[in-house]
């Protein structure tokens, strides 16, 4: 269905963006879709009126929520009422860069030319709440295709590609968006979405700013996000002195283990269907007999925090959604992320002559570290596994996160060389690493790779010395990237690694192209031969 669009003119000057975000601190957040509609919303997502439940979450409404509920009420009880004209008449998308000429690459674009014009594609502004889009100062890259916002693990591999492409404007815009949220949301959100306001992603906030202060100088970029990053790690660790009184002594995203560390898991702070994915979540439920839904959404929805949405290492049995257990679970990847975290709040405290408060923070980069490695590492596995606090035992999925604690260098030399021999053996494929061992019809899993497991991998294997390896997954990668490039004129958004085709599938919707974070990873890996 093709869904009218209004022409938003663009401002260029500093003194409309400054109005637009105070006033923006100042007004209240609008409603996610599934609260503002009502049984409107349930209606269009349960019908699959527009084909893509992210479609009509994200479109805009042309009068007040309250107003369109009402008249909803009353339109639908005509025999005659029909919903998808409803929706046309009372909703439009927010598209401005789709008035002007779409691009396509030449016949004679390389892969290089292709990925330096779509910074520009790509790019978004949004200084203005319009409907489940929420306001950010500054011009944003999205990662394509049907995701249209600043998303916040996408970004960091967005922000390498610009990079490698000397776009330090636009990194650094990027920056101060997610600034922007962790001040007023209190954490980065999913993206600038009210219907992620209830979870966030991966935190990479730690490694934007080590890459922005390559550009800018360490000091000054450390020291001017140190706030933000204090604030991001006190919203993961959220709930410390609730921990005695909670079954499994887990509250929100805190864990605390047998031996009286505290780990990390994805949660969310909501236990209903998904918005975007109400239809899918709510039939997930209807065949998940002997499962509370509440409990099923949450562990869905933890699924979706954790960016692997979704996958057989969040899965009791592992070709079965149904069994989803996210929150119980401990992932290694989130764990070495918020290492890393404390490290570079340490490292920022060093720079700033607080010797007091970087070994306090180092402290706790070590006692995360060394609980990492107690329950993560999985001697018969060879590799770093999740761990299933319910179950005090491991889950035994090995995938590709099993790389994370060697890029945040937390492995000793015997298990990182144990990892690179797993690596070697069971994940390298024709066109790279496979995301996982299982296929289970999930995207995150094989035969699928991902730019940004990629990239973790290729830096982790180098940290340990296994060049080699890394120059090989490096090659076979970008071989595959440029091999679809070359028959399709585009880049995707996940690659079949393991048949020669290249072209990634499974999940709850369509191929992607455009797309963020493989462009990224492609230019990053790209600048180091020059």
């Amino acid at each position: 269905m093709r869904l009218p669009r209004r022409r938003i003119p663009v401002p260029h000057d500093r003194v409309k963006t400054g109005i637009a975000v105070t006033a923006d601190a100042l007004l209240r957040t609008r409603l996610s879709p599934d609260r503002a509609y009502g049984e409107l919303f349930r209606d269009v997502q349960k019908q699959n009126i527009l084909g893509d439940g992210k479609t009509f979450v994200d479109l805009i409404p042309r009068d007040r929520e309250r107003a369109i509920r009402q008249e909803y009420e009353l339109a639908k009880r005509d025999p005659n009422f029909d919903l998808r004209e409803f929706i046309v008449r009372h909703f439009y998308e927010f598209a401005p860069h789709k008035d002007r000429d779409a691009y396509q690459p030449g016949p004679d674009t390389t892969i290089n030319e292709h990925i330096d014009a779509l910074w520009h594609e790509l790019e978004r502004r949004n200084r203005k709440s319009r409907g489940s889009l929420l306001t950010l100062p500054y011009h944003y890259v999205v990662p394509g295709g049907r995701f249209s916002e600043q998303f916040y693990w996408d970004g960091y591999f967005i922000m390498l590609g610009l990079a490698a492409n000397g776009h330090w404007q636009r990194v650094n815009g990027m920056m101060k968006n997610y600034a922007y949220m962790i001040r007023k949301y209190g954490f980065v959100p999913t993206a600038n979405r009210t219907y992620f306001l209830s979870r966030s992603q991966p935190p990479y906030f730690a490694l934007m700013v080590k890459l922005l202060a390559k550009h800018r100088g360490n000091r000054r970029t450390h020291m001017e996000y140190l706030p933000y990053m204090l604030a991001e790690y006190r919203w993961w660790l959220r709930g410390r002195n609730k921990l005695e009184t909670q079954e499994h002594k887990a509250f929100a995203r805190i864990v605390e283990m047998p031996d009286g560390s505290h780990l990390a898991r994805y949660y969310d702070n909501k236990m209903t269907p998904r918005p975007e994915s109400l239809r899918e979540d709510e039939e997930t439920a209807e065949h998940a007999e002997g499962r509370a839904a509440d409990r099923l959404y949450l562990h869905l929805r933890a699924g979706a925090e954790s960016g692997w949405d979704f996958s057989s290492r969040w899965f009791l049995q592992p070709k079965d959604i149904k069994s989803i257990h996210t929150a119980d679970i401990v992932p290694v990847d989130l764990n070495c992320l918020l290492y890393l975290l404390e490290q570079t709040i340490a490292e920022t405290y060093r720079m700033m002559k607080q010797p007091i408060l970087a070994g306090k923070f180092e402290r706790f980069a070590e006692r995360r570290a060394a609980a990492i490695n107690k329950y993560c590492w999985n001697e018969d596995e060879q590799a770093y596994v999740d761990y299933n606090f319910h179950h005090f035992t491991s889950t035994g999925r090995v995938t590709l996160a099993t790389v994370y604690p060697l890029y945040a260098r937390i492995a000793s030399k015997q298990q990182a060389d144990a990892v690179a021999q797993r690596l070697q053996r069971d994940f390298l494929k024709p066109g790279g690493l496979v995301t996982s061992l299982v296929e289970s019809g999930q995207q995150w899993d094989a035969p699928n790779g991902w730019a940004p497991l990629q990239w973790m991998a290729i830096v982790g294997l180098r940290h340990y010395g296994h060049h080699a390896l890394a120059d090989d997954i490096k090659r076979r990668w970008m071989q595959t990237n440029e091999r679809v490039f070359e028959r399709e004129r585009k880049l995707i958004e996940k690659y079949d690694v393991v048949h020669p085709d290249g072209i990634g599938g499974g999940g709850e919707y369509p191929l992607q192209d455009g797309f963020g974070w493989t462009n990224g990873v492609y230019a990053a890996l790209k600048a180091e031969d020059r």
